[in-house]
């Protein structure tokens, strides 16, 4: 059909006759060769295999580069986030193009469709319908993501040349499209009109070039880090020690090495005037005396040539006698008649090495900790401890305890509050509802000061009311439960009134009979 000026002078007739040629013409377009879509199978074939060996490839790069940042952090690190970044984002973009290609195949062949073997290869809606819907615009989505990667990922591309040669591969310019006026988006010349076949074909290049894009950028971010720059031009004698702190009956071990010394000769080592037969350069013995000791040397290298290099070095110990750290979890006291947990340790001893024993009561280990229970008030107790160091036991240390009995409990009312979760009421100057304490069943008694979490059994109390003649009305309960005069008295209670609580005993887990405060109890 002709345009511009000429479409408005033709008759009704010549514009059915132009319409119907062009849609003839469509139809021989649609008609594709089968040869065309095997041709566009193998060719999707080959781009996914060269696109696994891409990406095989890649993580090599990434791997390498890793290993360089582990090697040395300071000066790979900011190479090494870079890199970090790109491959989280060429992955990112791969795996959404994958799925782009499945759901042209789901559309295509139905929902489970393998896009590596499509059955309707000639499908000619699936990629528009998926890649051209103006409700979810896949198509301009996925070329707003390419020119996002395509700008990032340049600017990692040192080399002018191949930073060029990447933005022109990953360009989504397009020109003039025949019989169209302006230019054809991207997104519409890729898959409008497009067999199912060619379209995920087209999306396979594309993530080939994604692949391509990254290991150019992950070459020249190796080729920044420059890890191959070492120079050496200063030899050093070192000594390195396990430890510079050693208990007495212990040993000292220590490492007196050259930097940067030449494999094929080992140099030779002198400590305080005798060589070391350790070839290399192990220096080690049994330290006796405690306080800080200074040992020298040198080592002796074999120059090239022939000539030889001393070089002097100087060093100290500090031997220690044998301790044991020992602190108990609570306070610097044992009470009597509950678990009483213990932390014991040795420097520089694992705890599978220290074992520990009690004078009276027991002492049992609980993880890395350990709980010790006594029972005779007023007593005191020893902790011994014993460690297991260079292959034999010894002594390390002792602490003597001073065993108390339990501090007295507060009495309190069990209750719940309005969103029926437990509460303790412990009397005045707070105030419960007659509800409340219609529905609570007794006394409790407990220890609960931050430091203690121990329960006591209440024996026995008594409640004394006051009629409206001042007289006191005492009532005695039934162990720890209010009796049933006790609850007669909190029917007739009225609103405001109080009542006292009196004559509590309780029993703790020492087995100690006790006399606690008494408490005020007052309703609302």
């Amino acid at each position: 059909m002709a345009g511009g000026n000429n479409v408005a002078r033709m008759s009704p007739r010549q514009r059915m006759i132009n319409l119907m040629y062009i849609v003839l013409t469509a139809m021989l377009a649609l008609n594709v060769s089968s040869d065309v879509l095997n041709g566009f199978s193998q060719v999707q074939e080959g781009l996914h295999r060269t696109n696994l060996n891409m990406a095989s490839r890649n993580e090599v790069q990434f791997s390498y580069l890793g290993e360089l940042y582990e090697k040395n952090p300071t000066k790979v690190g900011p190479w090494y986030k870079k890199g970090e970044e790109l491959h989280k984002r060429s992955s990112a973009l791969i795996l959404s193009i994958d799925s782009l290609k499945v759901r042209i195949a789901e559309k295509a062949d139905g929902p489970g469709a393998d896009y590596t073997n499509l059955t309707n290869l000639d499908d000619l809606e699936a990629a528009s319908v998926t890649m051209l819907n103006p409700a979810s615009m896949r198509g301009r989505k996925l070329r707003e993501s390419l020119e996002s990667y395509r700008d990032y990922v340049t600017t990692l591309i040192s080399d002018s040349a191949k930073r060029m040669a990447v933005k022109e591969m990953l360009t989504t310019r397009t020109g003039n499209t025949p019989g169209t006026v302006g230019q054809t988006p991207w997104e519409q010349k890729m898959f409008e009109n497009m067999p199912a076949i060619a379209a995920v074909t087209l999306l396979t290049k594309l993530q080939n070039d994604i692949r391509q894009a990254e290991s150019e950028a992950m070459t020249g971010l190796i080729t920044n880090v420059d890890i191959g720059d070492i120079r050496v031009n200063e030899l050093n004698a070192y000594v390195i020690p396990t430890a510079s702190t050693v208990m007495r009956g212990g040993r000292y071990s220590a490492n007196i090495v050259l930097a940067a010394i030449d494999t094929t000769q080992r140099p030779a080592i002198y400590v305080n005037g005798a060589k070391l037969s350790s070839p290399h350069g192990l220096y080690e013995f049994t330290a006796n005396n405690t306080g800080t000791h200074e040992f020298a040397g040198y080592i002796e290298v074999m120059r090239g040539d022939g000539t030889t290099d001393r070089r002097p070095f100087k060093s100290s110990y500090t031997v220690i006698e044998p301790m044991a750290t020992i602190s108990p979890t609570m306070m610097n006291v044992l009470y009597a008649g509950i678990d009483n947990p213990i932390s014991i340790s040795v420097p520089g001893v694992p705890m599978n090495g220290i074992a520990a024993s009690i004078s009276e009561g027991s002492l049992t280990r609980s993880g890395d900790s350990w709980v010790a229970k006594v029972s005779k008030v007023g007593t005191e107790v020893q902790i011994s401890v014993t460690a297991e160091m260079d292959g034999r036991r010894q002594n390390v240390g002792a602490m003597t305890f001073r065993v108390r009995k339990l501090p007295d409990p507060t009495a309190f009312i069990a209750l719940k509050d309005a969103g029926g979760n437990p509460v303790q009421y412990k009397g005045t100057p707070k105030r419960i509802s007659k509800a409340q304490l219609m529905a609570a069943t007794g006394l409790g008694a407990a220890v609960d000061d931050g430091i203690l979490n121990v329960s006591y059994t209440v024996v026995s109390f008594s409640t004394i009311f006051y009629d409206s003649m001042g007289n006191a009305i005492p009532e005695v309960s039934n162990g720890a439960s209010f009796s049933d005069r006790q609850k007669e008295q909190f029917k007739r209670m009225k609103a405001g009134k109080s009542f006292f609580i009196s004559n509590i005993k309780a029993k703790g887990p020492d087995g100690i009979t006790r006399d606690i405060s008494p408490m005020e109890v007052a309703l609302n």
